[in-house]
């Protein structure tokens, strides 16, 4: 498996990659999770799809398999700031307002959202592979950009794979359950450091797959 970083100033260098990753989402999203955020027949595409975010895609025999969308918690695009800052600010109805206890603005936090692995990849390694390979390349955008932190809305699911494959993630602040999809979600914080697979140089710890089946790979809950 490969992973591509880009911005909207070069992801015309990866083909159809970008839309590809919009598509991904609408299936993942809308069609197995049910969520109402901007979509036609096709892609899913939000308020936070800007030229001030970042994305880490994996393909694998250049079919797109999975991603993320990173910003720093400093950014603003027209009455948007990032997702987490707009629903303290009550902005996102699915989101409710206490899912921060505090306002973040800083360029050394970073944002993930719209973490998605597909169901194309069956297996546990493969999943594990290509869950590593997303992660570490928000690591490498987020430190290239000097930031120190990452954090995102996960279900828990998500949160206990991460830690299986070497991430030292913690919560911040309470669960909530997301009334479109059933499922708990809560703040989630961790350093911008590689996962212990890439730092070792070893090969990823398995996550179970059933358990990624029944809970799709997601790095939020939904979006206005």
């Amino acid at each position: 498996m490969d992973n591509i970083r880009f911005d909207f100033s070069d992801f015309h260098r990866y083909g159809p990659a970008f839309y590809d990753f919009l598509a991904l989402r609408k299936q993942v999203f809308v069609d197995q999770l049910g969520w109402d955020v901007p979509h036609n027949s096709k892609v899913e595409m939000d308020q936070y799809d800007t030229p001030v975010a970042h994305y880490s895609l994996v393909l694998k025999h250049g079919q797109v398999v999975g991603g993320a969308r990173a910003m720093p918690t400093t950014a603003t695009w027209g009455s948007h700031t990032y997702m987490l800052r707009d629903a303290y600010s009550g902005k996102l109805p699915h989101i409710p307002s206490h899912v921060m206890s505090v306002e973040i603005a800083t360029p050394h936090v970073w944002e993930c959202t719209r973490l998605v692995v597909s169901d194309a990849l069956t297996t546990a390694a493969e999943r594990s592979e290509c869950l590593t390979a997303i992660v570490d390349g928000l690591v490498d955008i987020t430190q290239a950009q000097g930031g120190e932190e990452l954090i995102c809305l996960s279900s828990l699911a998500l949160m206990r794979a991460l830690r299986q494959i070497g991430y030292e993630v913690s919560r911040l602040g309470e669960t909530y359950r997301n009334d479109e999809d059933g499922r708990q979600y809560a703040v989630l914080r961790m350093p911008a450091e590689y996962s212990r697979a890439r730092q070792n140089r070893v090969a990823p710890i398995p996550f179970p797959s059933h358990r990624i089946r029944t809970e799709p790979a997601l790095l939020q809950g939904a979006t206005a």
